[in-house]
């Protein structure tokens, strides 16, 4: 059933399917935009993204951020592929089955090694979860 549900996913105005490597799209289906205020990521909660309790699993909110904060690395370092040396979470609200969430990442330090970013999660309503991170660029560029 999940399977068929994810195909039949629409994404929101100006939303296209991101192509990312085997894990995360194993647990997406996953969407991104070049908005108005920037990148902008996106996915529409299925029941295998929820854990018992019937909320969104805390590990998938862990790799959707990571993802999220991850891009806007690649957008400061120009494209280098960067890995995650530190992601601290705040869990704010509680997300479930059929709301789509949003996330977003600014750069907000850069040295020659290191690159500093914040990023949240969010409905049309509420903040469900906000990070901190930072992560090594390596030297090697990707798509």
């Amino acid at each position: 059933m999940d399977d068929l549900e994810a195909a039949a996913i629409v994404p929101p105005e100006g939303f296209s399917p991101s192509v990312r490597g085997p894990y995360t799209t194993h647990n997406g289906p996953m969407f991104h935009r070049n908005g108005p205020d920037g990148f902008e990521h996106a996915f529409h909660v299925l029941p295998r993204h929820c854990n018992s309790m019937g909320i969104v699993h805390g590990g998938m909110l862990a790799t959707f951020m990571d993802g999220v904060v991850a891009r806007a690395v690649h957008g400061a370092t120009g494209g280098h592929a960067a890995v995650t040396v530190h992601l601290s979470l705040d869990f704010l609200s509680a997300a479930r089955k059929g709301e789509w969430l949003f996330g977003a990442g600014r750069v907000t330090r850069q040295t020659r090694d290191l690159v500093f970013v914040e990023g949240v999660i969010r409905t049309t309503e509420r903040d469900i979860t906000r990070a901190t991170a930072i992560f090594k660029p390596m030297r090697r560029k990707i798509d």
